[in-house]
């Protein structure tokens, strides 16, 4: 399959959202246009999207929402469950672990890590903060499918290293650096500074 752009996999997230909620009102089909609305794109956008993936609805009569909905869960690989480590166990990552959208998409956070002492013990949602000298020790014996990084800079690449040395295919990174891993290793970004400058940007020039 052809390489997917981050922004089209964003949108078949907004999609699902919108039609589980479709799901739950009773409808049986909605249209591109509908989609689009909430998307916040346009009807030829959806279908395009759509197209990567192979032939959905039909002309006139839109898609099927429980049938689309299903599709787009078996694209975006939420048929089954993750185990997912955060590695900083700090504010950020603190807030991640109260998160209850993970369990709902089937992401169950399962071992939290850091250096800190005093955090070291401490028990969040039923799980305990490690040390994080145990992580290459602990993803090798259990392994995780994803973890997240929520650690200042100067140390998110060592960790990276160690979670790529240990089996991790997949990380999620709130730190501030661009990491440096194998192809074979996906790596999604999230930086809050970045966010909030688009917000500025778009304050600046509405």
């Amino acid at each position: 399959m052809r390489r997917i752009a981050d922004s089209t996999v964003r949108r078949l997230s907004l999609y699902l959202r919108t039609l589980e909620g479709l799901e739950k009102e009773g409808r049986a089909t909605v249209s591109s246009e509908d989609l689009a609305e909430q998307g916040g794109t346009t009807s030829a956008q959806v279908r395009k999207d759509l197209s990567f993936f192979g032939s959905f609805g039909k002309r006139g009569l839109g898609y099927a929402v429980p049938e689309l909905a299903h599709r787009l869960r078996d694209i975006l690989g939420l048929g089954r469950e993750y185990r997912v480590a955060i590695i900083g166990a700090g504010n950020i990552g603190q807030a991640l672990m109260r998160f209850r959208g993970f369990d709902q998409r089937g992401f169950h956070v399962i071992r939290v890590y850091d250096r800190d002492p005093a955090k070291v013990g401490c028990e969040w949602n039923g799980v305990v903060v490690q040390d994080e000298e145990e992580l290459d020790t602990d993803l090798r014996a259990d392994p995780v499918d994803m973890a997240i990084i929520v650690t200042p800079a100067p140390e998110a690449q060592r960790l990276a290293d160690r979670l790529v040395e240990a089996g991790v295919k997949a990380i999620l990174n709130f730190a501030p650096i661009q990491l440096r891993t194998p192809d074979d290793v996906v790596v999604k970004n999230v930086n809050l500074a970045l966010e909030l400058e688009a917000l500025s940007y778009g304050l600046r020039h509405r």
